[in-house]
């Protein structure tokens, strides 16, 4: 047996865990693997005054058994012939190197050091340890029955030193006997040949409904590295039927024609295969399905339908089923004619399996209620329609009323259709003219040009009222026509229209006359103005004259005082109008 180099040594995956037991230094090794024995806690050293090192090893009874021996400046010499022969050899500072470690390793090597005249032992106490090669679990049972204490499973750790312990977990929470609903038994058993132990642990368990989709497994614990944990296994338990559910397919929608589907749901597992259906009276029994299917249901398939067990009729489950309809009667119908003043009271009459909804529109537009008419007049004409929902069911139904006026003097016939009203205006940017026609009729009437022009606008018919205004560019003179028609008759409205330049002619011109006048006016009164100052002007010379003759010649004053009223009287008379 050659001896290991250091770097072999080095290379070699060693486990070693040091501490005292009772003045020893205690060493564990994984079982299999090399194992390195400290000499002095690796303290000695070969190059210092050492001049024999030497291992041994404890045969028991007082016994002792060499190993190996080294002397200064020589190579190690193995001394074993026993079961440590080939497995033993010297590492750095005289440590032991013990490869394939066994539970037989399991005692105390002494290192002996000779240095001087001094002798000294160092003895170590091994230990081996080693994991257990998996986790098994085995004897499951192949189901499980509420309430009862039933044998789940056996898991099994080979080979292991020491024994481990093992846990038993559900979804991860960890299991502990409670002498009722949980069991659990743990057994280890040794190998005479390799001192390994195998452990087993059985659970017995009472299981319960929601341990259906329950999750076991069971795991170990030891010193030397993290827990094993074993695979995952499930079980089928099984339990009696306690509740029936009758669900119904499409139950909220369903209408005449449709087909529904009765399936009837146990909590059993395993779940039943056979079932009776109760369909309003008479019994249909289901094998190896648990739904029954019914076509073109009917407003009489309403009502109360149940199902059963085959083996337990006594445990039923019902559900009242209602199939949708919708029928409407509108009296009167169609088309009606009424003369004004006449009442109308249309009736609905609805024959559904629920609420309903009704809405009314005249000539397409909502209505706020129902159509009453305690007196017809020629605005109530129009197309009448009713329109009633329930769920997913819809109903219309209608009546065209022609409101007729046969009073003296009036029209024959109401709905006959005729202009009220035809006007122009000439259009924001000038360049245009806008017609606008205004007609009333029952049925709508249509309503058509003499001329080619652009559509505008055209307002909803409401009230047997209807307005389009059309845009138009005439380059002469024309006398335009509206037409109105019905299927009861048609009406004509003309209008005159001048061409567009025309018009521009006669709109300057206009302006023009009318700066003409207003500059004659201003001329004239400037005239009138200028006249009254001249008079004015003369007036005071005069006065100024009359005086100063007066003193020389000793006139009557009199005749001149007459004399100046008059002239202040045609004085001011000019004066007015010129302010005029």
């Amino acid at each position: 047996m050659h001896l290991l180099s250091a770097s072999c040594v080095c290379a070699l995956v060693i486990s070693v865990l040091l501490r005292q037991v009772s003045g020893l230094v205690t060493v564990i090794g994984l079982y299999g693997e090399t194992l390195e024995i400290p000499c002095n806690y690796g303290a000695v050293n070969a190059e210092e005054d050492v001049m024999i090192t030497k291992w041994k090893y404890d045969k028991g009874e007082g016994l002792s058994g060499d190993l190996l021996v080294k002397r200064k400046d020589h190579n190690v010499s193995i001394m074993t012939t026993d079961e440590y022969k080939g497995r033993v050899s010297m590492a750095a500072k005289s440590s032991l190197l013990l490869s394939a470690a066994k539970l037989s390793d399991q005692r105390t090597f002494t290192c002996m050091v000779v240095a001087g005249v001094d002798i000294t032992e160092y003895p170590v106490n091994v230990v081996i340890q080693k994991t257990p090669e998996g986790l098994e679990i085995s004897d499951k049972a192949e189901e499980l029955e509420i309430g009862k204490l039933t044998k789940l499973a056996k898991c099994v750790a080979k080979d292991s030193n020491p024994a481990v312990e093992i846990t038993w977990l559900k979804n991860n929470t960890t299991l502990k006997a409670d002498g009722k609903g949980i069991s659990i038994q743990a057994s280890v058993l040794v190998n005479d040949v390799t001192g390994l132990s195998t452990t087993s642990s059985v659970l017995e368990y009472s299981a319960q409904k929601e341990d259906t989709d329950a999750v076991f497994t069971c795991s170990t614990k030891n010193t030397l590295a993290a827990g094993i944990v074993s695979s995952p296994v499930t079980f089928s338990i099984t339990y009696s039927t306690e509740n029936l559910i009758l669900q119904v397919t499409g139950q909220d929608s369903l209408v005449e024609g449709d087909s529904m589907t009765l399936k009837c749901v146990a909590d059993g597992n395993p779940a039943p295969t056979a079932f009776n259906f109760h369909l309003k009276g008479e019994m249909v029994k289901v094998e190896n399905a648990d739904s029954y299917t019914i076509t073109d249901v009917s407003r009489n398939t309403t009502g109360e339908y149940k199902c059963s067990l085959v083996d337990d009729p006594t445990m039923e489950a019902s559900k009242a089923i209602t199939v949708n309809y919708l029928d409407i009667n509108l009296i009167p119908s169609g088309n009606i004619v009424k003369s004004a003043g006449e009442a109308l009271h249309p009736n609905l009459k609805i024959d559904s399996s629920g609420d309903t909804k009704v809405s009314w529109t005249k000539d397409n537009v909502k209505l706020d209620k129902e159509p009453k008419f305690a007196k017809l007049t020629f605005a109530d004409s129009g197309h009448y329609e009713c329109e009633v929902t329930l769920g997913l069911l819809n109903q219309k139904a209608s009546l065209e009323l022609t409101v007729e006026d046969v009073s003296e003097g009036l029209r024959p016939v109401a709905g006959v259709p005729v202009i009220t009203e035809l006007t122009k205006k000439r259009g924001e940017d000038g360049t245009h003219e806008e017609l606008i026609c205004k007609a009333e009729g029952s049925p709508k009437p249509a309503i058509s040009w003499s001329i080619n022009g652009t559509l505008i606008d055209e307002s909803p018919f409401v009230n047997g009222k209807i307005t389009q205004k059309i845009r138009v560019v005439p380059t002469e003179n024309l006398t335009v026509s509206c037409t109105v028609s019905n299927e009861l008759g048609v009406a004509t409205k003309t209008i005159n229209v001048s061409s567009i330049i025309e018009e521009v002619r006669m709109d300057k011109k206009a302006q023009t006359d009318e700066n003409d006048q207003t500059k004659l006016v201003v001329g004239v009164v400037v005239a009138l103005i200028v006249a009254t100052l001249v008079l004015g002007l003369a007036y005071l010379v005069y006065v100024k004259k009359f005086k100063q003759g007066s003193w020389k010649t000793g006139e009557k004053e009199n005749g001149s005082s007459e004399e100046e009223k008059k002239l202040e009287e045609k004085v001011e008379e000019n004066s007015q109008k010129a302010e005029v």
